[in-house]
């Protein structure tokens, strides 16, 4: 079996995703780039969707792919599922830009509120970015104190507090592991934002209390997700998350739990697998139905300075009755026992995977949680990753890119950062399907 090079896949994938390179040469003319994502770049341009269905994305290029990337992690419920559809259609006929609320804003809200213990309150904007930036400024009112505490490789959208610290590589991660530094991840963002940032290490509870103990009169809130995804694939250690929630507890800190992308993870919330308890939880992706729309949800108290006017909280497309219509059906769909099966289908990928690497000694892991899938090819035999800093430093790039140009020339759609999350309408074929075309592509890639 001859060797599969990262040269000979980009290759075929720019052969094959012709099209899409054209399209993005077009846009360029009047999107800088291209688009207005430039997260969803893969290789040297995006690949451009007509239509999905179901687990499948449909691709410009005429292409039919099992679709793995799920606009990161979004699609839970695949591409349009027709309980989704008919929500909308109906919406739609009712109308869809009013300067006044709607019911439906009520009935998602109680939805959240039934299923995620820690959600007494909750209120909606257009993304979860949007909802990060609510948070923050709910727990500065609240606390009276002007920093903020996030973990480095934590990503809670665009905001110029949330890009510190981010995406991983060597000269992105300055400080010691145990004493990160803060460092920006755009330019054009105000140079003091970077006083106001607390950087922490992900899973080093000793770390962590140091940092916080020595400036906790000035630190409204820790932010944290429970699997990052931007700042590379990493799960948070149960008893670090409920170590750093005693540690806010005790110096007067709000904790917010960002479950932007774990929601999924069962119907409370990856919150509910870990006992974590949060003061604040922002939500996104998921509970929009494929729509924008983003919530801060938490404890009924912390949400009074809203209610009497302290703390502004508005926009145009708040509360959408689209968004709020998509999401009402999605969460419908996503009930416990999708959920649950989803998790298993997840946990059968991982297991399987991760048996047979071992049974081959192949440098490949596989983790993540139920159904988001996580991959890497360590560097070196024994690693052991504990933070985005592990990835970033013991994680064998080339490799992480020729699998994934390689699983889409294949017609499997991953996201190049390493990770893969299941949806509703798959098969077990589908499953069969990632773990033999997973096999395969791994085998080529260490001959």
């Amino acid at each position: 079996m001859s060797r599969l090079t990262l040269d000979d896949t980009v290759r075929r994938f720019e052969e094959k995703f012709e099209v899409s390179a054209q399209i993005s040469d077009t846009g360029k003319r009047y999107i800088p780039g291209g688009y207005s994502r430039t997260s969803v770049t893969f290789g040297s341009h995006a690949v451009y969707a007509d239509r999905g269905e179901g687990q499948y994305l449909y691709t410009a290029d005429g292409h039919r792919m099992l679709d793995l990337h799920n606009n990161f992690t979004v699609n839970v419920t695949g591409h349009n599922h027709p309980h989704v559809e008919e929500a909308l259609i109906d919406a739609v006929r009712q109308g869809y830009s009013f300067a006044n609320p709607v019911r439906r804003e009520h009935e998602l809200a109680k939805m959240l509120c039934d299923r995620i213990d820690a959600v007494e309150r909750i209120v909606f904007s257009c993304s979860a970015s949007e909802s990060c930036m609510t948070a923050i400024r709910i727990a500065r009112a609240n606390t009276g104190r002007p920093k903020i505490a996030k973990l480095e490789g934590g990503y809670h959208g665009f905001a110029d507090e949330f890009m510190i610290s981010v995406h991983p590589s060597a000269a992105q991660f300055p400080g010691t592991a145990a004493d990160p530094l803060p460092d920006p991840n755009t330019k054009g963002m105000y140079p003091q934002v970077r006083d106001n940032v607390l950087v922490l290490p992900q899973n080093d509870l000793e770390s962590c209390t140091r940092i916080l103990s020595a400036q906790a009169g000035d630190v409204a809130c820790v932010i944290l997700e429970l699997m990052t995804g931007a700042g590379g694939p990493m799960v948070l250690e149960a008893d670090f998350v409920r170590g750093l929630r005693q540690v806010t507890r005790e110096l007067g800190i709000l904790m917010i739990i960002d479950e932007t992308v774990t929601v999924r993870s069962s119907i409370g919330g990856m919150q509910a697998e870990y006992a974590a308890d949060p003061d604040l939880t922002v939500l996104g992706k998921a509970i929009g139905g494929g729509l924008p729309l983003g919530a801060v949800g938490g404890k009924e108290e912390l949400f009074r300075c809203l209610e009497n006017g302290q703390v502004h909280h508005s926009g145009t497309h708040h509360g959408h009755p689209l968004a709020t219509a998509a999401g009402i059906a999605n969460l419908e769909v996503m009930d416990e026992s999708v959920c649950e099966r989803l998790n298993r289908q997840g946990e059968f990928v991982i297991s399987t995977l991760n048996q047979w690497a071992g049974e081959q000694e192949h440098l490949f892991d596989v983790y993540g949680t139920g159904s988001l899938i996580a991959y890497v090819f360590p560097n070196q035999p024994g690693r052991e990753f504990r933070s985005c800093r592990d990835l970033a430093a013991y994680t064998h790039e080339e490799r992480m890119d020729t699998f994934a140009f390689e699983m889409a020339t294949r017609d499997i759609y991953v996201l190049e950062r390493g990770t893969m999350s299941l949806s509703e309408p798959m098969t077990d074929a589908n499953i069969d399907t990632i773990i033999d075309n997973t096999r395969d592509v791994v085998r080529q890639i260490l001959a």
